[in-house]
């Protein structure tokens, strides 16, 4: 196998462990009548206290410490602050009594409650931290910074129905399925945060993750400068459109991206990977009855269309699954063909069995200016 010269990400590096320990001030409510005040959590205090009693503008302050809590955030326009990775949200290991559903928090992805479970909906469904909104009425301007969230059985950020949420220097681990999660919302910032050892994706963007639904439309999420290790995936993009993928380090999961669309029209698409470092993703993950194993899989599109990958540095993902590869585009499990795929200036070594594979029957798609040692159908 050829050896690559590692890339220097010193800089990456440095820029990211900053933003995981000072988050950045949220702006002011600047439409309300009243001063946007601060609320501060202590240590062995309720952040869903707080975060009840905030109102459009408020910012609750967590201070370090565990919290062993889920919380949900209905309230638009707040900030929840931690120090550092030293402000830890971190679900209680047994069911919490009392509370209820808020109206119009009914999303798909937190009505699903373990049986017996209590506790406020995002409690109940098994996340740490819910920001919860619908379709019809997001939840606008919610910023999450500084903080961490750990252990929870599901995903540890849990986002529905959002507008512009914006999630910065937050380090997501070790949590049963996704570490930070976003559904039907739009505008949103997912940027200088860390993602590791969690049971799904690293950061997953979807318009819903159960169920067959034609794409929506993201309006310009940005996912970028994050640090993505240790996870099933690092990226996963589903049944979403209008999106940017950038600047991120995706090392050592079991895929690094995965961009998956199926029979629905229009495709998941219209959306860019690019400049991200995307370096041996060679960790082993057994088939499930939805897909085979998944090991060695740098950048992998499926079922996608209109999608530009450019500028990105893909090294060393090898694997024997039949995913694996540098750059692959991959056939549809259920018959639907990329099409009018961009893959441009990448810089690409060491992936096995190929560099670049299109194991697809789509047209259209192009391959240009790539360096890279091989090239496989």
């Amino acid at each position: 196998m050829p050896t690559c010269r590692t890339p220097q990400l010193a800089g990456v590096a440095a820029i990211l462990a900053v933003g995981l320990v000072t988050g950045l001030p949220g702006p002011a409510d600047a439409s309300s009548s009243r001063s946007p005040s601060t609320r501060v959590v202590h240590p062995g205090e309720s952040i869903q206290k707080a975060v009840d009693a905030a109102r459009p503008g408020d910012t609750v302050q967590i201070l370090a410490g565990t919290y062993r809590e889920s919380v949900l955030v209905t309230t638009s326009k707040l900030t929840l602050r931690g120090v550092g990775a030293a402000t830890v949200i971190s679900p209680p290991k047994v069911p919490v009594t009392g509370g209820t559903a808020p109206a119009g928090a009914k999303g798909r992805s937190i009505a699903k409650a373990p049986p017996g479970s209590s506790g406020n909906a995002c409690a109940r469904a098994g996340h740490g931290l819910c920001v919860m909104g619908t379709a019809e009425h997001p939840v606008t301007e919610v910023r999450i910074e500084a903080l961490t969230v750990a252990g929870a059985t599901k995903n540890g950020i849990n986002a529905f129905g959002t507008d512009r949420m914006t999630v910065h220097a937050v380090l997501a681990r070790d949590n049963g399925q996704q570490g930070i999660s976003q559904e039907q919302s739009v505008r949103a910032k997912l940027r200088g945060n860390e993602a590791r050892g969690n049971g799904q994706a690293g950061i997953f963007v979807a318009n819903v993750a159960d169920g067959k639904v034609p794409p929506v439309e993201t309006r310009g999420t940005v996912i970028g400068e994050n640090r993505l290790s240790d996870n099933r995936f690092g990226v996963v993009v589903r049944r979403v459109r209008g999106l940017d993928v950038r600047s991120n380090v995706i090392s050592g999961n079991c895929g690094g991206v995965f961009v998956v669309g199926d029979e629905g029209v229009p495709r998941v698409g219209a959306l860019t990977v690019r400049q991200n470092v995307v370096r041996a993703n060679n960790k082993f993950c057994p088939a499930t009855p939805r897909l085979d194993v998944v090991q060695g899989i740098g950048i992998l599109l499926t079922g996608a269309e209109d999608t530009v990958v450019t500028g990105n540095r893909v090294e060393n993902n090898v694997g024997k699954s039949s995913m694996s590869g540098g750059v692959v585009l991959f056939h549809s499990y259920v018959g639907a063909p990329n099409s009018r795929i961009t893959v441009t200036d990448n810089r690409l070594c060491g992936n096995g069995p190929a560099d670049l594979a299109n194991r697809d029957t789509g047209t259209g798609n192009s391959f240009a200016r790539n360096e890279c040692r091989l090239r496989a159908r």
